[in-house]
Parts: C-alpha cells; structure tokens; sequence
C-alpha cells in the first residue's frame, strides 16, 4: 500500500491527510501539539477555497456550517463610500467558526489515519535512492510520500529552500468571533461584510449565523478583523484591546460597538509575516516519490486577500488529483513535480497580488491617503476585483 507522512494538523494538512486516506493511502499524520486542536475565531472561505473543498470531498460539511458573506464595499473610517458594495456574486465569500471547520476536517479523516500528537519534526531525509523520511530526534516516520504542512517557520521547507525565510508584513491582524448574547443588535441601515480603511488601519465584520439561534454555525456571532502598521503588541489581551479601542475610537459605526462588546478572552493576536522569496520549488522527488510543500510552509502571504486558507486547500485538492493514480516509482516522483508545475506559479501571482493590494491598503501619511482615497474607485476594477475574481474562478484539476 501506498503510505503517505503529513506533518502538521493545520487546516491544510487536515484536509490532505483526509483526502490521500481517502484514496487508499495509508497515511500517518504527525502533529507538534498535545492533541488535534483548532484555531480561534472565524476565518471567510473565498469561492476557490470552496471549490477545493468540494473537490475533497467536504463540501456538504462546509455547507452545514458556513453563513455566507456580501461583499460590502470600501469606506473611509468617517463611513463615506470609496467602492461601493459589489453584486458580483461570483466573488462573494462564505465565514465559517475555524472550531467548526475544524471538526468538519477531523470528520474526514476517518478511522484510518494513524494521528501521532507531541511529535516535533526536527530531521528530513532527502539523500539516495531510499524514501524520503521524517524523525523526531527519536523514532523515524518513512514513507512513499512526505506532505510538510508545517507553517511558516517550516523544517521541512528550511532544510530544502533554506533562502526562502519568514518576514514580518509590517502589520499584525486581531481577530475576534463575539457570541450572540454579547453582540450588539444591528441597526437595519448598517452593513456588515464590507471592509473600512484607515491611515495603515483597516477593519472588517461579518456575520456568523443567524442571532437567537445557533443558525449555520454551533458557534455563532459576529466576526471581526482589524490589521494596524506595526509590530504584534507584546501586552496582555487586556492592554490590546483597549489600544484597539483608542485606534479605533472615531471610527464610523457599528465597529465602536463591536469593539465595546469584545471581551479580553476573545481576542486573538496574528503577527503577519510572509515568505521572501517564496520557495523555488513545492515538489522534491526523492527516491521512488518525493517532498511537497503545502499551505504556509510553500507560501505564506500577508492576509491582504483572505487566500490563505484557501491557498491550503488548493494545494490539497491539487495533491489529491496529482498522486491518485500514482504508483510509487517513475509514476510517483512525475506527480510529486505536477504538484510543483500545478502549484507554484499560483500561488506566485497571488503573493504578488497580495502585495500590490497591501500597497494600496495600508498607504499613510496625508498626501498617499488622498491619492488612494481619490483613485480606489478607479483601481478596483483593476485591482480588487480582478485579485477577487481570479481567485474565485480556480478550478481543481480534473
């Protein structure tokens, strides 16, 4: 039988190791922490993310959880419109409780998975003829195939790309999923999925399920996320959230509101950092198959877009159809190298998409705000919808 190794229990390596059991392979997932956990808050779910999903296989559990999202526009923080909501439903996005993805994804692995918890990689073995395999510093994990799902400060990726290194985006995001009992109640006038820029400030909210009753989500609410320039903020939660308040303070309703009803508990801090250069390659065939790269190990990128999780799921699906067939040996090592020409340039033209918006998104200083402020409108054909609507219109090979 055909074995595969996936190192890492994220949103990405959930989704490949389910995927590849699923197709016959025999595969032992390997996970840092003490058990299979979930992030906090929400994350939204583009509609390329939603195809890969539904390529896996997951797509009825995604839609038992998700609440779909209207693609709201642009404002100002003094609420004037600089793009207005767009109607293109094409490019619209769904939100879902990362704890209810989470279990979606850990429904899918079935029973045939060996799950190894408080396991951290710390060697690869890449050299000869022999398969690619993983160790611990104690026992080794050999196999046909090893999938590195793991993150941004990847082993894998450093012993194979050592030059592709982990930098800071010049920003870090909060986010934060206030539970119905504490969210405050909408005026019928006030919009929620649309996104409000500042001078190197932005927020975003959505809704999660339907108030008064756990709606599409077991764990519903208001879901929002704030990105300001700057370094993460090494204080407690407490100290965070009232900066985020001050920052916040003058800015158009309801996003005082929502910041008011946030509690220190719900607050998640992200230091956004990306990969430069991105690695040469996503695929390294190694004996009778290979290495891939997947989700933030290949390709982590500021959250500009909301493409990372999709990214992951992408690069799932892709894996999925590449090895499905694939024997080890000649047939193997030539999937492991379809991933890499299927993958890669991918997810480069999104790095650099991601890059062009968070030009545009985080201009400071009086003069760069009103240039951006003046030709937004302008450039979002050009620039907010094409990245949108190019991610949306990917489709799992066949």
């Amino acid at each position: 039988m055909r074995s595969a190794v996936v190192v890492g229990a994220g949103v990405g390596g959930l989704a490949a190791a389910g995927a590849l059991a699923r197709s016959g392979w025999q595969v032992t997932l390997l996970e840092r922490a003490d058990r299979l956990r979930a992030g906090r808050a929400a994350l939204l779910i583009w509609p390329n993310g939603i195809q890969a999903l539904r390529a896996l296989g997951l797509g009825d559990g995604l839609a038992a959880i998700a609440s779909p999202v209207g693609l709201g526009g642009v404002r100002r923080p003094d609420g004037q419109w600089l793009v207005q909501p767009s109607t293109d439903p094409a490019a619209a996005p769904v939100v879902v409780h990362r704890e209810d993805l989470h279990d979606t994804l850990v429904a899918g692995l079935g029973d045939r998975i060996d799950i190894r918890t408080g396991v951290q990689v710390r060697g690869l073995r890449v050299t000869g003829v022999d398969r690619p395999a993983v160790d611990d510093g104690r026992s080794v994990w050999e196999a046909d195939l090893v999938v590195a799902d793991d993150g941004i400060d990847s082993l894998i990726r450093r012993r194979l790309e050592p030059d592709s290194v982990a930098l800071s985006a010049g920003c870090a995001a909060w986010r934060a999923v206030i539970p119905w009992y504490r969210a405050p109640r909408m005026p019928d006038d006030v919009l929620l999925g649309g996104e409000t820029l500042g001078a190197g400030y932005r927020f975003a909210a959505a809704t999660l399920g339907e108030r008064g009753s756990a709606g599409r989500s077991s764990r519903g609410g208001i879901y929002w996320v704030a990105t300001a320039a700057g370094a993460a903020r090494p204080e407690p939660p407490a100290t965070q959230l009232a900066l985020l308040r001050r920052w916040y303070a003058d800015w158009h309703p309801p996003i005082g509101e929502l910041l008011a009803a946030t509690e220190p508990d719900d607050l998640v801090q992200h230091p956004v950092r990306e990969l430069r250069p991105l690695p040469r390659a996503f695929g390294f065939p190694v004996g009778p198959g290979g290495v891939v790269l997947l989700g933030d190990a290949a390709h982590a990128m500021p959250h500009h877009l909301g493409q990372g999780a999709c990214l992951a799921f992408e690069d799932a699906a892709t894996l999925r159809s590449a090895v499905h067939n694939a024997v080890p040996g000649d047939q193997l090592r030539a999937a492991v190298n379809a991933y890499n020409r299927l993958r890669r340039p991918r997810a480069v033209r999104v790095a650099r998409q991601s890059r062009r918006m968070g030009v545009v998104l985080q201009a400071r200083g009086r003069l760069a705000l009103r240039a951006r402020d003046a030709t937004l409108g302008a450039l979002s054909p050009r620039l907010l919808d094409r990245a949108a609507i190019a991610a949306a219109r990917w489709q799992p090979p066949s």
